[in-house]
């Protein structure tokens, strides 16, 4: 090892120390759970088995991992459609302003995220005063119900997940040169086209990034589909939870654990590959 590399690698080793020891070695340890015997009365069992991994055959599960990308998408695309809007505004503020209102946007964070997913199975109830609101305009009926369905997780988890895509979009909006928008206005682009023909081209890595920030912790995600969705609105990471703590198949919870990892992955797999080939 040369001696002008040795700063360099005292610079790195924290970084990659952290995720050997807090990714790494978790992935490796649930991929070797996967190939051990569940025992009966719960726990690992000794020896090797690829019963956890066959029992990814069941049927339900392929219906189990759409609907999960789906909801995570959905969910992904209104924090963007949000976000990109709140980015923009947040970016024409004064150096004061700006300061403010990334405090509001950081400020749910104050608060429990369990308490306010509560907060939320409060206000979608169908006693609350929205579904009272909606029944007044005869927009839904008096039988129709705000949670337990997939619009009830959409909505709870776009409000969770908001500041996470608002935050890296900021930054690349902050760094944007918004003399664009006034040249892209000179030459005849109505207000909207010049937003959606240069300033979102202009900010895609924070478009990119929001996008994977919100997208990879939605596919775990299963608070929320557990308190304000409904038996047709469970996601992966709800069965994962039931495999781990109800039936104590731990073996089968991490098969699944892989799973989802592996689908996770595949994208930057075959983006690499798109760029090696």
């Amino acid at each position: 090892m040369k001696k002008e590399q040795k700063p360099e690698l005292l610079a790195t080793a924290p970084s990659l120390l952290w995720l050997v020891l807090f990714v790494l070695v978790p992935v490796v340890t649930i991929f070797a759970i996967a190939f051990r015997p569940a025992l009966p009365a719960g726990g690992i069992g000794e020896g090797w088995s690829l019963d956890a991994v066959r029992a990814l055959g069941d049927p339900s599960y392929p219906a189990l991992f759409v609907r999960t990308i789906l909801i995570s998408a959905l969910a992904t695309l209104g924090c963007l459609a949000l976000g990109l809007p709140a980015a923009y505004a947040m970016a024409r503020l004064s150096p004061a302003w700006r300061s403010r209102m990334l405090l509001l946007v950081i400020v749910p964070f104050w608060t429990n995220f369990v308490i306010r997913v509560f907060a939320w199975q409060q206000i979608l109830h169908a006693q609350g005063y929205v579904a009272s609101f909606l029944r007044s305009l005869h927009i839904i009926g008096e039988n129709d119900r705000l949670l337990g369905n997939t619009g009830a997780v959409v909505i709870v988890s776009t409000y969770t997940y908001l500041p996470f895509a608002i935050l890296p979009l900021f930054a690349a909006a902050e760094k944007f040169d918004f003399g664009l928008l006034d040249a892209a206005r000179d030459l005849g682009a109505k207000p909207l086209r010049a937003f959606f023909s240069v300033f979102v081209p202009g900010i895609r890595q924070g478009i990119i990034t929001a996008f994977l920030v919100v997208f990879i912790p939605m596919l775990g995600s299963y608070v929320v589909p557990d308190m304000v969705g409904g038996t047709g609105t469970q996601m992966i990471g709800n069965k994962i939870a039931q495999r781990n703590f109800t039936d104590r198949n731990l073996p089968e919870a991490a098969a699944l654990s892989g799973a989802l990892a592996l689908l996770v992955l595949a994208p930057m797999f075959l983006r690499r590959k798109e760029k090696t080939a």
